[in-house]
């Protein structure tokens, strides 16, 4: 059995974590309560003017003439995980990691993928892999969109990567991030982004077409429809995967906490237990040492 020292400095040990796990997990939740109300005011904005880009895209005489509608044979691929620059989040990082090898090993084996990964975590894994940035048209030190994440910057590399698919630089452009749900859920989601992907009904045939009145006129509507609704889907992704971030990160603290608090029980159980039986060998001793002065 450990002496009452070691057990002393594990009990200290163990509650200063408890505190910075705590002070932590209160941090998240202030930070969790202003990205949620974030994403849950762009949310429906986003999804209504998605699903009108996806109606509008059904129409071949619509946006068929759109550079960023053309489907091509697929080749070269873009894949853009979004984590975080921090840890401490739980399985929130790891989940993107994986799902993006999945995605390189499984439905694009054969292809020629590039990452380009926002987010410190997904930088430094992907940074010395064969499928680092290549080519100019991409920006780098996605990091620090962290440090000022508002729609005009990321709209910036939004073009970025519109650019590169007008350029035929890439095939399809998909998305790997976490869509945040509540605090404890957040579901890792796979976005294709480029080209445009058309409404489809439950049959999985493309959906009736709307009849919709352009004015002034749909050439017009059009242009500046779909590049304003590419940079509101990717603004989005980013504010899901920010709030899931802060979500995972304050129920991961809050799980130490409560795991600190059981082990701080524990090893209080294990020292008392040794305090008294360091106080029995005592008296044990001092009555024999009695016994023996009496003989």
């Amino acid at each position: 059995m450990a002496n009452l020292k070691e057990i002393r400095s594990r009990i200290t040990s163990v509650s200063s974590t408890r505190q910075i796990t705590s002070a932590m997990k209160m941090v998240s939740a202030a930070k969790l309560k202003r990205a949620q109300d974030a994403i849950n005011q762009m949310k429906p904005y986003a999804e209504k003017l998605k699903e009108l880009l996806q109606d509008l895209s059904t129409s071949a005489d619509t946006i068929g003439d759109s550079p960023y509608s053309t489907e091509r044979e697929v080749n070269n691929v873009l894949l853009v995980p979004i984590t975080s620059n921090r840890g401490l989040a739980g399985a929130f990082n790891a989940n993107i990691i994986k799902a993006t090898n999945q995605l390189i090993n499984n439905q694009l084996e054969g292809k020629n993928v590039t990452v380009l990964a926002i987010g410190k975590k997904a930088d430094d894994f992907y940074r010395k892999t064969e499928y680092n940035i290549k080519g100019n048209t991409l920006p780098n030190k996605l990091n620090e969109l962290y440090d000022d994440l508002s729609f005009e910057n990321v709209s910036r590399v939004t073009e970025a990567v519109m650019k590169s698919f007008t350029y035929k630089q890439f095939d399809q452009v998909l998305i790997v991030y976490n869509e945040f749900v509540n605090a404890a859920i957040q579901n890792v989601n796979v976005e294709q982004f480029l080209p445009l992907v058309p409404a489809v009904d439950d049959q999985g045939s493309k959906s009736k077409n709307t009849d919709y009145i352009f004015e002034p006129n749909k050439e017009e509507i059009v242009t500046e429809l779909i590049p304003k609704s590419l940079k509101i889907q990717f603004y989005k992704a980013m504010l899901d995967s920010f709030a899931s971030e802060h979500g995972a990160r304050m129920t991961a603290m809050h799980k130490a906490t409560d795991n600190a608090g059981t082990l701080i029980h524990d090893l209080k159980l294990v020292y008392n237990k040794a305090r008294q039986a360091a106080i029995t060998n005592e008296i044990l001793e001092i009555v024999g040492g009695a016994a023996a002065l009496d003989n």
